[in-house]
């Protein structure tokens, strides 16, 4: 047996020695690369340019994921967020194309820069910046908010940061204020887990435009049980809320239906509940509210029916059904409404007037900033133009966080769309700085004065409201260009702030119209005046917390104080709704 085995041993390495002299093999010969003519190549695909993460945590992460390629040999890849190095790579499994994921977790409300920065082995080198923002955690607008959908081109709780389940095709539209809502279609609803959002109280608000023909009934906001035994035609009433509308005569009819757990509570205000969608074409405010004792239904504002009840059970209810009663209230026909809803809020309270009346001023605003981490207008999502060092008072507002003044620091937004008719309202809370040692401007849309660019004060055109210092107290003061001159309010003594006395925060309001203009301090008017109406010719400007740089000419630059909640509106507010905002 051991000579046969050396025998084939031999025979093999006899044949594999003439193979290879005989070419049956070829040999291994190196190849040429080539020249390097070009840098890497960088693909990020995600996170893309200008994503926003929306988070409600403080701190969070973000799936980086990118692809380097090279022509001849990949030597290096640095991964930097903000120009710091997060990560690094030299060792590739294929030397020409590198494809990697990366999770950082260290990322912060703002913005951002993420930068893939790649060299080859010649020493090429190539870098990739992609922009992107961790929008601040969200911070519920009133109290007691459990739920809100803005229907911003998606149907996302801001609370829960949660997905609404689409059921159909329903769609988006424009809304009550810039941005989209919700587009109902036929067969088309919203759903919603609604356990978390029960409790002893239950309110809910939202803007409601009616289809142009009212054909039928339909649901609006619905959270009832399960109907097992009419799953075709389910109407089990004794738990939970219905809120619809019915078809009575081509009118809109609004009505509320509240489970006792023994029995049900109606809220039908008859004729007063009832809507033409002809007439009323706009957008309607829709308020329902439950306590222990009463159901009320609200619309634009005006109380239109309340009815006693003992109170919410919420057996079975698991779910919340959004512009139709399906799948749980369909007995009566009350299926999807194909009109459009906007900024539905749900509260754990049963909401008073005055604050139902304070929510829906604050919704019909052309511009909010709330200042709570950022420096954005809240209607459009566009950020103020920063001068200076200005800061945040954090928690110290008077919702979240402030706007915190400092030396030759504001705010400029552009005036595109903030111009819209010859009556304007502003409204804002001020925190006075300690010392009251100069003039400062606190907002002020005026006309480049190009003839005094060091000193301007153009007043022919806009507006400045400001204070001036008066022996140590802030006076406050407002002027109106109407074009042909200006209009001056002065309330005097009545208007003399003392940042000693009031060392908190104080409510500031303006309102202008075509025939006067008015000016409040914590809801009390302290002056007003006569005009021909305001003018807005070259005021492409608006100036935050500062007269810089459109009014100068008298000194009235940054104010070193705090403020928050500033809100523009295209009307002259009355009396009664300043009085709401300052006593929010």
């Amino acid at each position: 047996m051991k000579i046969y085995s050396k025998l084939i041993v031999f025979a093999l390495t006899l044949f594999l020695f003439n193979a290879c002299t005989q070419d049956y093999i070829d040999s291994i010969t190196k190849v040429d690369p080539g020249t390097d003519e070009s840098a890497p190549q960088i693909t990020v695909n995600f996170p893309p340019d200008g994503y926003e993460l929306q988070t409600n945590e403080a701190v969070t992460s973000i799936d980086i994921d990118f692809k380097v390629t090279d022509d001849i040999e990949i030597k290096s890849i640095s991964l930097k967020v903000d120009g710091a190095e997060i990560n690094n790579y030299s060792e590739f499994k294929d030397y020409r194309v590198a494809m990697e994921k990366y999770t950082y977790d260290n990322v912060t409300t703002g913005s951002h820069v993420l930068t893939v920065e790649a060299t080859d082995t010649d020493g090429k080198t190539s870098t990739t910046n992609v922009n992107f923002t961790k929008a601040p955690p969200y911070v519920p607008k009133y109290a007691g908010e459990t739920f809100y959908m803005p229907f911003n081109n998606e149907y996302r709780e801001m609370n829960s940061l949660t997905l609404a389940t689409a059921v159909g095709m329903p769609g988006f539209t424009d809304g009550i204020q810039q941005g989209t809502a919700y587009q109902g279609a036929a067969d088309s609803y919203l759903t919603f887990p609604a356990t978390s959002l029960q409790g002893d109280e239950f309110s809910a608000t939202f803007w409601l435009k009616l289809p142009s023909t009212i054909d039928g009934p339909a649901g609006l906001l619905v959270m009832s049980p399960e109907d097992t035994n009419n799953p075709d035609a389910q109407n089990v009433r004794t738990s939970g809320f219905r809120l619809f509308y019915d078809n009575s005569g081509g009118l809109a009819q609004i009505k509320g239906n509240v489970g006792t757990g023994d029995g049900e509570t109606w809220v039908d205000g008859g004729d007063a509940a009832k809507f033409d969608p002809a007439v009323n074409n706009g957008w309607l405010h829709v308020a329902f509210t439950i306590s222990k004792t009463a159901a009320t239904l609200y619309v634009n504002g005006q109380l239109i029916k309340q009815s006693a009840t003992t109170g919410v059970d919420w057996t079975g209810c698991d779910l919340l059904s959004i512009m139709s009663g399906a799948p749980r209230f369909t007995g009566w026909g009350h299926y999807s409404c194909t009109g459009d809803m906007d900024e539905l809020r749900l509260y754990n309270k049963a909401l008073s007037q005055a604050e139902i009346q304070t929510m829906m001023l604050k919704e019909e605003s052309m511009f909010h900033m709330g200042f709570d981490g950022n420096y954005k207008d809240a209607v459009s999502g566009d950020a103020a133009t920063v001068v200076g060092s200005p800061d945040y008072a954090y928690g110290d507002g008077v919702s979240g966080d402030a706007y915190q003044g400092a030396t030759d620091s504001y705010l400029t937004f552009p005036t595109t769309g903030l111009q819209q008719s010859n009556e304007f309202s502003a409204s804002c809370w001020l925190k006075l700085p300690s010392t009251i040692d100069s003039n400062a401007g606190i907002l002020v849309m005026g006309p480049e004065d190009t003839a005094n660019p060091d000193a301007q004060n153009d007043r022919t055109s806009g507006f400045r409201f400001f204070y001036d210092n008066s022996g140590g107290l802030a006076y406050f003061k407002v002027n109106v260009g109407t074009g042909s001159g200006e209009t001056w309010v002065d309330g005097g003594d009545a208007a003399k702030v003392d940042p000693a006395v009031n060392s908190g925060w104080i409510h500031l309001a303006m309102t202008i119209s075509g025939t006067d203009v008015a000016y409040y301090i914590n809801g009390q008017q302290v002056g007003t005046a006569t005009t021909t109406g305001i003018d807005w010719t070259g005021c492409d400007l608006f100036s935050i917390m500062s007269g810089a740089p459109r009014f100068t000419g008298w000194g009235h630059l940054s104010c070193t104080g705090e403020m928050d909640e500033l809100y523009l509106f295209n009307k002259a507010l009355s009396a009664d709704e300043v009085t709401l905002l300052a006593n929010e």
